[in-house]
């Protein structure tokens, strides 16, 4: 890599260099551990972002890094041409862990999602009729960067110059039955749907809706899609969201935290539904490839082994109520929301000034839309690290005149 450069030069070129896709903080982050991360000058901070969402288990993970090691020293790379042992030992414990019977390798949470998506018109097409196929999303919903998932998603800020969108997406609005219900109709090949909204601002639906969906579903021969790429791995409190619920859907998506940071994505399928996918309709070059797929099993092993979901949701309710315990006490802060570790904090102002002092301060956290601080540290995070998490909030609200 040649000499070390000064942290200046090395923002300079990523400004000269990177296409302009990203509104990336000033610091370059070269180190982390557990919870936490280390700047190029030598400054440490308290992630509460896990790169969105996706380390989980924390950075460099003993037993991560050794599945990293391991894996590295084995098989990289063949073909899904072969079959590899760590991806079916992968495909096995995603489904003996799930409703699904069937997995789908790829890259990431798009991916998935365009394979979803994918699924549900071909299963429609074959099942029902040649002119089914249509999908059902929210408003406010994030599912990809893709041309169908960014169709998909139902905001449009993220469609903005990519026009023409593909057809056959509805958009309603999240957390209603009544409006699904009415754009329910012989067209329809699937809802699409996250079990709580993330990039939409952290949004919890009534306890009925998800089981309201799974009938409308049934009634219609329509499939339930859920996109668990933010909520699943134990992010929530329950290694799925759905659980939460009790309702299982046809098809889930995942990606993010499956391999604790190594890029992969998955959909999991029931059987009848899986079966619409035959030889050469659907592929992916790296998908669930040995050394991911190695990744992937050692995260969600200790996922499962270590209780590491009910250990999100305990540590989760400790630092819920340290936020309704800010929100007494600032008049900025209007809401408290989300499920486990991935919780939202609806405030009165644009949140990425907040966002700006927090990290000056040293606690990295995120947004979930310009009114929304989205707090999502690494799921073995504890109470005492939440504690000065929240005495950096409480600090940074009052410095800002947040009172």
């Amino acid at each position: 890599m040649g000499d070390p450069v000064d942290t200046k030069t090395l923002l300079d070129w990523s400004n000269r260099y990177h296409v302009t896709t990203y509104a990336r903080a000033p610091l370059c982050l070269v180190r982390g551990e557990g919870v936490r991360v280390w700047d190029s000058e030598g400054r440490e901070y308290l992630d509460f972002t896990s790169g969105i969402a996706v380390v989980a288990l924390g950075h460099c993970h003993p037993r991560v890094t050794g599945a990293i090691q391991e894996a590295a020293a084995t098989l990289i790379h063949v073909s899904n041409l072969f079959h590899t042992a760590p991806q079916i030992h992968l495909a096995k414990l995603l489904c003996e862990h799930s409703f699904g019977d069937r997995v789908f390798f790829c890259n990431s949470g798009a991916e998935a999602n365009e394979a979803a998506i994918k699924l549900a018109r071909k299963y429609a097409r074959e099942q029902l009729s040649s002119d089914r196929y249509e999908i059902i999303a929210t408003r406010n919903s994030f599912h990809g960067r893709t041309l169908a998932t960014v169709t998909a998603t139902g905001q449009e800020k993220y469609q903005h110059g990519f026009e023409p969108l593909l057809p056959g997406f509805k958009h309603v609005p999240y957390n209603d039955l009544r409006a699904v219900e009415r754009a329910l109709d012989n067209r329809t090949a699937a809802v699409l749907v996250e079990p709580i909204q993330g990039e939409g601002g952290v949004n919890v639906p009534d306890d009925g809706y998800l089981p309201g969906l799974r009938k409308l579903c049934d009634q219609a021969g329509a499939l339930l899609i859920l996109d668990e790429v933010q909520t699943g791995m134990g992010r929530t409190g329950k290694l799925w969201a759905y659980e939460h619920w009790g309702t299982e859907p046809d098809v889930m998506t995942l990606a993010k935290a499956l391999a604790n940071g190594v890029p992969i994505g998955a959909m999991v399928a029931r059987e009848p539904v899986a079966r619409a996918l035959t030889p050469g309709s659907h592929a992916s070059t790296f998908g669930g490839t040995p050394f991911v797929a190695t990744v992937a099993l050692a995260t969600l092993t200790t996922c499962i082994e270590e209780k590491i979901p009910e250990r999100a949701a305990r540590v989760g309710k400790h630092l819920t109520a340290g936020l309704v315990g800010l929100k007494a006490k600032h008049s900025v802060i209007r809401d408290v929301r989300g499920k486990g570790l991935l919780l939202g904090v609806e405030v009165s102002r644009p949140a990425a000034p907040i966002v700006t002092g927090c990290r000056e301060a040293g606690l990295l956290v995120l947004t979930a839309g310009d009114m929304v601080l989205r707090l999502a540290p690494p799921l073995i995070v504890d109470e005492a690290t939440c504690d000065r998490a929240l005495a950096v909030l409480d600090s940074v609200l009052g410095a800002q005149g947040h009172e």
